[in-house]
């Protein structure tokens, strides 16, 4: 409930619907980079890694090319991911554009 609060919010009447989750079971992390300047922008989760010391969402941003067909307006791309809860610290690994 909270976590769509939180889209419908953020998004008033674009906000899509969250999908149904366990949260005893589950967690969602969610990410954004800020505003953009076009439809063109997005995120995109390349790996999620667990290791000893914490969760690692390696997270890279695609940004549009001259050539791509896109919007001229204000744009808050994010991205959630679903892992299984834990005690660990999740870190997000944001890569450099392509």
């Amino acid at each position: 409930e909270a976590f769509q609060h939180l889209l419908d919010r953020t998004m008033p009447g674009r906000a899509p619907r969250v999908p149904s989750l366990d949260f005893d079971r589950d967690e969602v992390v969610v990410f954004s980079l800020g505003p953009r300047s076009s439809t063109g922008y997005s995120l995109r989760v390349r790996r999620v890694v667990e290791r000893r010391r914490g969760i690692d969402v390696f997270v890279r941003e695609v940004t549009p090319s001259l050539r791509d067909p896109v919007t001229a307006r204000v744009t808050y791309p994010y991205r959630a991911v679903a892992i299984p809860r834990t005690d660990k610290p999740v870190y997000v690994k944001l890569q450099g554009r392509p």
